[in-house]
C-alpha cells in the first residue's frame, strides 16, 4: 500500500509542467514569425506592434478546435474595444502558416479582425515558459481534419509598451480569458490618461 502511494505521489509530480508561464513584471521575449491576417500571410512582430501600445499575445493550442474557435470569435468581436484601449491582439499556436491562413479568414472565428502568428516548433511559446505537448495521434479538428502538430497550453500575455508583461492570464475558459485581457488593457488605458 505504501509503495502504491508513493508510485502515485511520483507520477503525480510528472505531471506537473516543469515551468510556470511568465509573470507580471517579466521582460516579455521580443519574436517575429510568419502570421495571417484576413487569409493572407505576412511577418509579424512583436517589437513592432509595442511602439503602436500595448498587445495582447495569446497562445491556444489549436486553430479549429472548439475553445479555440471560441476564443477567437470572442477576440474578433471585441477587436473594436481591444482597438480603443489601444491595444493590439496577436493569437499564437503551433499551426502551420496555411492551417491559419484558413483560420484567421473565417468569418466564424477570426473573421478577418485579429492575426494570428504559427509557431510551429513551439519555440514562441517555449521562451515564454507555456507548456508544449506532442502532436497526439488521430486527432481531428472540427471539420474532421488531422492536426498534426502539437499544442501549446492556453495562456494570454498582456505586454506594455516598455516590453514587460502586465498581466498573465491562465486557467481560465475561452470567453472568461478575452473578458480578463480585455478588463487589464482597458485599466492600462485608463492609468495612461
Amino acid at each position: 500500500m505504501k509503495k502504491t502511494l508513493v508510485i502515485g505521489a511520483l507520477l503525480a509530480a510528472l505531471a506537473v509542467p516543469a515551468t510556470a508561464a511568465l509573470k507580471e513584471g517579466d521582460a516579455a521575449p521580443d519574436f517575429k514569425a510568419q502570421a495571417s491576417l484576413a487569409g493572407k500571410a505576412f511577418s509579424y512582430s512583436l517589437k513592432d506592434a509595442l511602439r503602436k501600445g500595448p498587445v495582447v499575445v495569446y497562445f491556444y493550442p489549436s486553430a479549429y478546435t472548439n475553445g479555440c474557435n471560441l476564443q477567437a470569435h470572442t477576440f474578433a468581436e471585441n477587436m473594436d474595444r481591444f482597438n480603443a484601449a489601444g491595444a493590439t491582439v496577436v493569437g499564437v499556436s503551433l499551426d502551420s502558416i496555411g492551417r491559419l491562413n484558413e483560420f484567421s479568414a473565417d468569418p466564424e472565428f477570426c473573421a478577418g479582425k485579429l492575426p494570428v502568428a504559427s509557431d510551429a516548433d513551439g519555440r514562441i511559446a517555449k521562451s515564454f515558459d507555456i507548456a508544449v505537448r506532442e502532436a497526439r495521434s488521430g486527432a481531428k479538428d472540427t471539420r474532421g481534419k488531422d492536426i498534426d502538430h502539437g499544442f501549446s497550453e492556453r495562456t494570454t500575455f498582456v505586454i506594455r509598451p516598455d516590453g514587460r508583461i502586465a498581466a498573465t492570464v491562465a486557467g481560465l475558459q475561452p470567453v472568461a480569458n478575452v473578458d480578463k485581457a480585455l478588463e487589464v488593457v482597458q485599466t492600462l488605458a485608463g492609468r495612461a490618461r
